[in-house]
């Protein structure tokens, strides 16, 4: 299995990627192409990788930054992650996986390996750490203004991606709404849940923000700005709790006794809690399998996306989304109240 890899993007590129890519090549059995400018790439590579076969490099030599327009993607076409995208649609490696611009990233990706037929927008799903295992959730911010329909191909590929790669039979799906009566929410969320409600999937009904991590589903839907905002939440509350202990600790150092024996569950919690373990977020409804990651990727988040990326490809995701929509007909658009 082949990934490509963007080496050129992210806060902390080439370094960080070129190490994370070239410890998920070794840790996960594939091998790794690193896109980008060859000579930066070479300088951090680790010297037990430069004479490896299982870690080449194909040359770049543009670079889409953080602060560029998604059009870039179009003016730029020897950017790391066109070429990456390229590879892919070559069929040149299995993946690829990019922790740059994510809207360049997933503007490249739909442009280059196309959407699968029958999915109208793709979605990025993410992984969270329930008490009692992963819960998916999508959209987590590629589509802000959502159909009806959109949601219900949503909940298709999650309840695929659970399946497939997560290993969950017949995952529980529900919609993230303001409350869990199937009265509550906006209009597409309640014409959304009569839909899921008729459909084949393991439909449970509507759950809060509260039970993102209480594992109430396996996967739960919601449009692009409902659920970028609370994996934004999530990420800042844990930065803030880190903070609060921190900022205590220097007031009261005593404290820091009864932590000595705290100080495990606090790893485990906040390794848990990391989103570096679960590496990057699989941009799904696509002819090929993009991993998105956070721009502040570390090599150990970049090495667990390298994991994302072939888990997807070893479970056969864009395959098994391909026929499970091939056999659904779309919906008749749903006629919403107008409130003019």
């Amino acid at each position: 299995m082949i990934i490509a890899v963007d080496a050129m993007g992210g806060d902390f590129a080439p370094a960080e990627i070129v190490k994370g890519a070239a410890q998920g090549s070794k840790l996960q059995d594939v091998d790794v192409i690193l896109v980008g400018d060859e000579g930066a790439i070479k300088h951090h590579l680790p010297a037990e990788f430069a004479a490896s076969s299982r870690v080449t490099i194909r040359h770049a030599s543009e670079v889409i930054t953080m602060d560029d327009h998604v059009d870039a993607v179009r003016t730029k076409r020897d950017a790391s992650m066109v070429v990456a995208a390229s590879i892919v649609k070559k069929g040149e490696a299995d993946a690829m996986v990019s922790v740059g611009n994510t809207a360049a990233t997933m503007a490249v990706a739909t442009l280059r390996l196309g959407r699968i037929k029958g999915i109208d927008r793709p979605a990025i799903a993410t992984v969270w750490p329930g008490k009692n295992g992963p819960t998916i959730m999508l959209d987590a911010g590629a589509v802000a203004d959502c159909s009806v329909e959109n949601l219900r191909q949503f909940a298709v590929m999650g309840s695929v991606y659970a399946e497939k790669v997560f290993s969950i039979p017949n995952p529980r799906v529900a919609l993230l709404s303001i409350g869990e009566e199937k009265s509550k929410g906006n209009e597409v969320v309640r014409a959304a849940y009569e839909v899921l409600g008729d459909s084949s999937l393991n439909f449970i009904g509507n759950v809060e923000g509260r039970h993102l991590l209480s594992n109430e589903a396996d996967v739960i839907v919601a449009d692009g700005f409902a659920g970028n905002v609370a994996l934004k939440v999530a990420e800042g509350l844990m930065e803030h709790v880190k903070g609060v202990v921190k900022d205590d600790l220097q007031v009261h150092p005593l404290a820091k006794i009864p932590l000595m024996f705290l100080a495990p569950m606090f790893r485990r919690l906040q390794k848990k809690l990391d989103y570096a373990e679960y590496g990057g977020a699989p941009l799904l409804g696509l002819n090929g399998i993009c991993i998105v990651g956070h721009g502040r990727s570390n090599a150990r988040a970049v090495a667990n996306a390298v994991r994302a990326a072939k888990d997807a490809a070893t479970g056969n995701v864009v395959s098994t989304i391909r026929d499970s929509v091939a056999g659904i007909e779309k919906q008749e658009p749903v006629q919403l109240a107008n409130n003019n």
